[in-house]
């Protein structure tokens, strides 16, 4: 057989990446395929003609120092459980043989070499990938979607930032295989972590991409709140010889992991719960606590963040049972340790609703930060003069962008029991409380705060507090109002704004009191902090209290972006976008203006925006040339100095002629 060799194989690169929905990928040295799925490669034989009755070819794939032989047959595998190698006896051309590759649904995820040589045949069997989502349209926005949007803000009110996942950017394929080839499971058994790379349970990891950074103090890295997408952060990962990137924080771990988990292949969304809980006892309560005029006060170690944001992995879960598979929790950001690294999940969503938290992987962690209990206390000199239990606060709304639309979808009912169904969400809608903790029935009095309307910058903030006496005297009652700065997933800092003031209540009175906040007074809170607001009614005869609390947002402006295209976008086209900012603050502002767009534009661009009046509004022209047809985002960053960080974006889709 020595005068039969093979010359030259075509990977049939372009066929093989289309039918593989992997087009992005790799450069025009490097296939890349999905397991589970067939692929053809074309061989050019040197020497004598191929016989099949005599010849057999023999193909090795190698992952690190494990590999598997597969000799070419002429019989079709009905499943792709075990590598293969088929030719179509049909048709055959013995001198430039086609062969169908079969590879397990099973298969490691890694970078695999090919070898080729003649030797004997041998058989196979199949079954199917345990990360297979068995919608097309999920399967479209939950891995081949390079593109999303992270929710944040508060429940009322919530805010879609966009961001830009970046799986088919150049490099970052070959960063998150490198993900896998440093993990600390790699470096201290590759063989046991090859064979275990099949199942998407076992890929924990805690050699981190990201390093957090909670204190506000940015200067040796980047603001969190900066980056716009997952491609410069892995990207600066893998440059810097696989240092962790300053700095993260909840929602960049986990558009990060979003990024990863899609580039290989596995199905991924991004979610936020509002009101998340952080219980450091595992008691299921948190304490929060309040001074005698509304201040909230730093006493607890526990934390209900008003959102965290995790992943969701679609895997099955034969490891604890039949009805878990599905949506699996998994939260990268370093908060605890799980059987001493840090890491969280896979938990299923279907054991967190069914509170089968005596299951493994952090579930009874996870279900915490979606069902703990608030205990709200209010104290005065030390001493505790009201309290109250909340059983809805904590995860009152867990959602994640719905599949096609630039939307919210609200998934709480997948996580929880609760009256309402699952529905679509719309943002930005008012808000109002009526939670009020009071000391019984004996206080004679009750509170509710509403927002008039959700609090946009520029605008005063206009809310209501509706005072009730509950019995048939008068009373003279001392209201105290306060409000907080804080972030996300911190208490509140010193108060910004406070007032108090004499209500007189007839017997059984209800009085509806009127306040705002001028733009003037809290503009400096604009942007990444949210807002505590309390008010504290103190009955000036017996001094017994009630206490009623808002958390919120105030929205940004936006950055507004329009396509000049009239006709419609076209692949290899030059086409215009037109981004505009009007300043909403009451003094001037200047910034640096940035803009993104996957697909659209090569890299980022920058321009400088000078110092723009109150009320002055600024033009941007910008050019973008679409590489192909699909739906893409353009998106904007405004870091306005001294100020918020203004965002916007628009969808663009890209058609063939």
């Amino acid at each position: 057989m020595t005068d039969f060799t093979i010359k030259h194989v075509n990977m049939e690169r372009s066929e093989n990446q289309e039918g593989h929905r992997t087009e992005g990928f790799g450069d025009n040295r490097t296939l890349v395929v999905r397991r589970g799925l067939p692929f053809r490669m074309s061989l050019t034989l040197k020497g004598r003609a191929f016989n099949p009755k005599t010849d057999a070819l023999v193909f090795k794939f190698r992952l690190g120092h494990l590999y598997v032989k597969r000799s070419v047959t002429f019989s079709k595998p009905a499943s792709p459980s075990r590598w293969g190698a088929y030719i179509n006896p049909e048709g055959l051309d013995l001198q430039r043989p086609s062969v169908l590759i079969s590879t397990p649904a099973s298969a490691a995820v890694g970078t695999y070499s090919l070898q080729m040589f003649v030797a004997t045949p041998c058989s196979r069997k199949g079954y199917q990938d345990s990360v297979f989502v068995p919608f097309e349209d999920q399967r479209e926005e939950y891995i081949q979607n390079d593109s999303g949007l992270l929710y944040m803000g508060t429940p009322r009110n919530q805010v879609a930032r966009p961001w830009s996942f970046d799986q088919f950017e150049p490099e970052i394929l070959e960063a998150c295989l490198s993900l896998l080839q440093i993990s600390p499971q790699h470096m201290a058994d590759r063989r046991r972590d090859y064979l275990s790379r099949g199942d998407p349970i076992n890929s924990e990891d805690d050699r981190g991409v990201l390093k957090g950074n909670w204190t506000g103090d940015f200067t040796q890295g980047v603001d969190p709140a900066t980056w716009t997408g997952s491609g410069d952060i892995l990207t600066q990962w893998a440059e810097s010889g696989f240092n962790p990137v300053k700095y993260g924080q909840c929602w960049v771990f986990a558009a990060v992991m979003c990024t990863v988990m899609r580039v290989l292949g596995v199905p991924c969304r991004v979610v936020t719960n509002y009101n998340s809980a952080h219980d450091t006892n595992g008691n299921l309560v948190i304490e929060e606590y309040y001074s005698e005029t509304g201040k909230k006060l730093p006493h607890s170690k526990d934390s209900i963040w008003n959102f965290h944001v995790w992943v969701e992995c679609w895997m099955a879960r034969k490891d604890l049972g039949s009805g878990l598979g599905g949506w699996q929790v998994l939260d990268p950001t370093p908060q605890e340790r799980s059987a001493g690294v840090f890491c969280c999940g896979p938990a299923p969503v279907r054991a967190l609703r069914d509170q089968r938290i005596k299951l493994p992987y952090d579930i009874p962690f996870v279900y915490a930060e979606v069902n703990a209990a608030v205990h709200t206390v209010v104290l005065r000199q030390g001493q505790v003069v009201c309290s109250s239990l909340d059983n809805k606060k904590v995860g009152s709304l867990i959602c994640t962008k719905a599949v096609g639309h630039s939307r919210p979808c609200n998934i709480t009912a997948d996580y929880k029991h609760v009256t309402s169904p699952k529905s679509t969400l719309r943002s930005r809608s008012p808000t109002g409380s009526d939670r009020s903790v009071s000391c019984g029935s004996s206080s004679g009095m009750s509170v509710t705060l509403t927002l008039d309307k959700a609090p946009v910058a520029g605008v005063p903030i206009v809310f209501t507090v509706t005072v009730t006496n509950t019995e048939s005297v008068a009373k003279v009652i001392k209201e105290h109002l306060n409000a907080q700065a804080k972030k996300y997933n911190n208490s509140p800092s010193d108060t910004f704004w406070e007032a108090h003031s004499i209500v007189n209540l007839a017997p059984r009175e209800v009085k509806v009191v009127h306040h705002q906040i001028s733009p003037a007074q809290y503009e400096d809170v604009v942007g990444e902090d949210l807002v505590n607001l309390a008010v504290v009614l103190e009955d000036l005869s017996n001094q017994q209290r009630v206490l009623a609390t808002e958390e919120f947002n105030i929205e940004s402006p936006q950055l507004h972006i329009e396509i000049t295209d009239k006709d419609g976008v076209k692949p290899g086209v030059q086409h215009a976008a037109l981004v505009s900012f009007t300043n909403p603050f009451s003094v001037p502002v200047s910034g640096v203006l940035t803009v993104r767009a996957t697909g659209l534009i090569q890299g980022k661009m920058e321009f400088r925006m000078h110092t723009l009046p109150p009320g002055g509004r600024v033009q941007q022209p910008v050019n973008f040339m679409p590489k192909k047809a699909g739906n893409r985002m353009l998106q904007a960053s405004l870091r306005l100095t001294n100020k918020a960080i203004v965002r916007g974006y628009q969808m663009v889709t890209v058609q063939w002629n």
